[in-house]
C-alpha cells in the first residue's frame, strides 16, 4: 500500500473516534461528570503529546526559530478563527450542557459549529500525517496515534451531547463528525503528500503550527467544558492523561 494513502488511512481511523464519542453522546445519558472526566483525561494526553511528540523533537531536528514561530503561528490563527467562529453561534460547539444555540437562536449556528469542529479537528490530522513523513518506511507515531484518537472520543461525545439539547437532528450531528472523519484522512495525506521530501526546517515549522493550534483549542474548548463540570477533579485526570501519554513515550 502507498504510504501516502497509509497516512490518510491513519488520520481516518483517528478521525472516525469522533463518530464513536458522537454515537455514545447521542444514544447513552452519560453522566456530566463522567463526560469532564475523559475530557480532561484527553486534553491531558494531548498536551503531553504536544510536548514530548511534536515540539520537542521539532526543536531538536529544525531548530528552536521555526519551532517557536510556527506554535506562535498556529496558536494566533486557531485563536483569530475560534473568535470570528464564535460570533456566529459556535462558541460553546464543546459544550454538553445545553450552552450550544441552536439554528432558532441564531441563524448560521449550525453551519458555525461544523466548521469550528472541522477547525478543532484538522491540525491534528496534519500531525498524523507529519509522522507517517516523519516515520521509517510510512510507520506511524503510536503516542501521536494514540493522542489524537483518545483526545476525539470525548470531543466528540460532550459536543453531540450538546447538539442534541439544542435541537439539532441526528441527520446532522452524524452528517458533521462523518464529514469531519472523512476530511481528517484526507488532511493526513495531504499532510504526507507536500512534506514527505521536505527540510527538516519546515517539518518542524508546520508541525509546530498544527501543535499551536491543537494547545489553543484545548484551552478555549476542551478544559473549560471538563473544568465546567467538574472542576474538583480536573486537573488530577488531566494529570492522568498527561502521564498515560508520557508512558507511551517512553516505552516507545
Amino acid at each position: 500500500m502507498p504510504v501516502a494513502l497509509q497516512a490518510g488511512l491513519w488520520g481516518l481511523l483517528s478521525g472516525s473516534a469522533l463518530l464513536i464519542g458522537a454515537l455514545a453522546g447521542w444514544f447513552v445519558r452519560v453522566p456530566p461528570a463522567v463526560v469532564a472526566a475523559i475530557m480532561a483525561f484527553g486534553a491531558g494526553v494531548l498536551i503531553s503529546a504536544l510536548a514530548y511528540e511534536l515540539v520537542q523533537e521539532a526543536a531538536d531536528d529544525g531548530g528552536l526559530l521555526p519551532t517557536a514561530s510556527g506554535f506562535l503561528v498556529g496558536a494566533i490563527a486557531y485563536v483569530a478563527a475560534d473568535a470570528l467562529l464564535a460570533r456566529f453561534g459556535a462558541r460553546h460547539r464543546k459544550r454538553s450542557a445545553g450552552l450550544q444555540k441552536g439554528e432558532d437562536e441564531q441563524s448560521g449556528s449550525g453551519l458555525a459549529i461544523a466548521v469550528g469542529a472541522l477547525l478543532d479537528g484538522i491540525p491534528e490530522s496534519i500531525v498524523l500525517g507529519l509522522s507517517v513523513a516523519a516515520g521509517s518506511g510510512g510507520a506511524i507515531s503510536l503516542p501521536i496515534l494514540a493522542a489524537v484518537a483518545i483526545s476525539n472520543v470525548p470531543e466528540g461525545l460532550s459536543s453531540s451531547a450538546g447538539m442534541k439539547v439544542s435541537g439539532r437532528s441526528a441527520r446532522y450531528v452524524f452528517g458533521v463528525w462523518g464529514g469531519i472523519a472523512a476530511a481528517s484522512g484526507i488532511a493526513a495525506l495531504l499532510g504526507y503528500i507536500f512534506l514527505a521530501g521536505a527540510g527538516t526546517t519546515a517539518i518542524a515549522f508546520v508541525t509546530t503550527i498544527a501543535a499551536g493550534a491543537i494547545l489553543a483549542m484545548l484551552a478555549n474548548t476542551m478544559i473549560p467544558e471538563a473544568f465546567q463540570e467538574d472542576h474538583a477533579l480536573t486537573g488530577l485526570f488531566a494529570t492522568l492523561g498527561f502521564l498515560a501519554a508520557f508512558a507511551l513515550h517512553e516505552l516507545g
